[in-house]
């Protein structure tokens, strides 16, 4: 059954991806741009040097991960490779001192669409932990299927509420940059063929994404 909150257009929902990678990074390159005036200002150099480079690591970090899961990332129909996506989410959570990210499965090559999911999830699994934690994919992609688990843990653990309103169908918020993430997660779950289900425990949230049968 098609979900009825996957109404946006194409540009719609092209605009407000952009709009969201667009606020990603433009606060490192902001600091990126202070640190440059710390040093067009002849002080402290190297607390300037450091801020210059953290800031285009971070603003880095962000680009390419959002190339590979909110972009075409080559041809549109050429399979990801997992291995690819599990560096990007690895440099991502390297940002974010309070998480550790433990990533198991094979790396193969899988469907596009599927991978572009994985990483999404991941996003949505991220925001469940926001005090920090531990986020826990593993990966099922033995011959034709690619289906993976995410589980987080932490001292605190919320309900990823955007994304729980969208893919049940009972959204009534109208879609913005900041829900626009959630959107295209189950968007992708759909056009995918993928069921993904949820559970919130004590302290821990766990996605599992599979096949539809």
């Amino acid at each position: 059954m098609k979900n009825p909150n996957l109404t946006l257009s194409g540009a719609d929902l092209a605009a407000l991806l952009a709009s969201r990678i667009c606020h990603d990074v433009v606060n490192p390159i902001g600091a990126a741009g202070n640190g440059l005036e710390l040093l067009d200002a002849g002080g402290m150099d190297d607390e300037a040097l450091n801020l210059v480079r953290q800031s285009v690591l971070s603003a880095t970090v962000h680009l390419k991960f959002a190339r590979i899961a909110f972009g075409a990332s080559g041809t549109l129909d050429t399979p990801l490779d997992t291995g690819e996506a599990e560096i990007a989410a690895q440099d991502l959570i390297g940002l974010n001192k309070r998480l550790t990210l433990n990533w198991t499965g094979p790396r193969v090559n899988a469907p596009k669409g599927r991978v572009k999911l994985l990483l999404n999830l991941f996003l949505v699994a991220q925001s469940t932990v926001p005090r920090g934690g531990t986020i826990d994919v593993g990966l099922d992609a033995a011959g034709d299927i690619f289906a993976f688990i995410i589980r987080t843990r932490g001292p605190y653990v919320q309900l990823p509420a955007d994304f729980s309103r969208i893919y049940g169908g009972v959204m009534e918020d109208p879609i913005t940059s900041h829900n626009v993430q959630p959107y295209f997660t189950a968007l992708l779950a759909e056009e995918t063929g993928m069921s993904v289900e949820f559970v919130v425990n004590e302290g821990e949230v766990v996605f599992e994404a599979k096949p539809v049968v």
